[in-house]
């Protein structure tokens, strides 16, 4: 349905040729801004109920008693469903040193929260079905338990500011909100995700559909196709000092997918963009000195790349059966 009407606008009211660049890049911008936040919309909605069950002090007692191995993998779990933004990173990194969680624990959660993004995971699941979707998960989860580990046993915690080991933030009286207050804060919640991310789709979407209509097929395969040994630390490298969510780079995904780019690639940008970036480490300076955000970006950096090739190897011998 969205497909077809999609169609009649740009074919029959705006009168573009079938076939052509411009018609087939505003034919994917009109169809994929469409399905996207009607998705966003959906999926924000439910996902925010499910939230109402995880406040962040919740995650904290969750946390509070375990130790490396078991608590890296139970916080790279729990930041699948805790709400987490780049505002967010200061208070929980204070709060979970306050509790006494490792260091490593620590960043296995702020590494999971930002980027497996349960938008991203409906948008994949929707645009190029479960296996990617599953793919995507369990990439990130791996990513946050492998690097919270590593940081762990770098015993870093001399690079944390003096003064996060010395505040006590207390414990805020935990109360259990009614069917109603859930429903409201998923709708308030909503609408504040819609108005954060809403430029970052479209701009996204604008990206994918020049390049899904403009973008020379033999230029993407040729830098980033699968003949390249190098794509994917191109990729990872270019994604380095952008900036967006997982809902604003899927769209580019798509498309590069769609011209050549192989999926691991494709992956390893899109987490590159989203775990890296700049202004998600500035924040965190406040709280961890630059040694520590250049050794936490590199360790990231290392992953993702070793995440992009293992894939393409995967996908390229059809372990998948996709």
């Amino acid at each position: 349905m969205l497909k077809l009407l999609a169609d009649l606008l740009v074919y029959r009211v705006m009168g573009i040729t079938p076939a052509t660049r411009l018609g087939d890049s505003l034919d994917f911008f009109f169809y994929d801004t469409t399905k996207i936040f009607l998705l966003l919309a959906i999926i924000i909605f439910v996902v925010a109920v499910i939230r109402s069950f995880f406040p962040p002090e919740r995650a904290r007692r969750l946390l509070g008693n375990r130790r490396e191995y078991v608590g890296n993998l139970l916080a790279a779990l729990l930041g699948i469903v805790t709400p987490f933004c780049s505002c967010s990173a200061v208070p929980l990194f204070i709060g979970f040193i306050e509790s006494g969680l490792p260091l490593g624990v620590t960043f296995s959660f702020l590494i999971s929260s930002p980027t497996v993004n349960e938008v991203a995971l409906v948008m994949l699941w929707g645009l190029f079905g479960w296996e990617i979707a599953l793919l995507y998960v369990g990439t990130g989860v791996i990513l946050a338990f492998i690097s919270g580990i590593v940081i762990g046993k770098l015993k870093l915690e001399h690079l944390v500011e003096d003064y996060v080991y010395k505040i006590r933030m207390g414990e805020r009286e935990e109360t259990v909100p009614t069917w109603r207050e859930r429903f409201e804060y998923a709708r308030d919640y909503t609408k504040d995700i819609l108005k954060r991310v809403w430029l970052f789709v479209i701009v996204g979407i604008g990206l994918g559909a020049l390049i899904h209509g403009y973008a020379p097929i033999d230029f993407v395969v040729k830098y980033a196709g699968p003949a390249n040994p190098f794509a994917v630390i191109i990729a990872v490298l270019i994604a380095i000092p952008l900036y967006s969510n997982a809902a604003g780079t899927i769209p580019i995904v798509q498309a590069l997918v769609g011209k050549g780019m192989p999926m691991g690639t494709a992956l390893a940008f899109m987490m590159a963009v989203v775990a890296i970036s700049t202004p998600e480490m500035i924040i965190l300076r406040k709280v961890i000195k630059p040694k520590m955000i250049a050794i936490f970006a590199g360790i990231i950096t290392v992953a993702i790349i070793f995440i992009g090739y293992l894939f393409n190897f995967i996908f390229a011998h059809h372990l998948l059966g996709a």
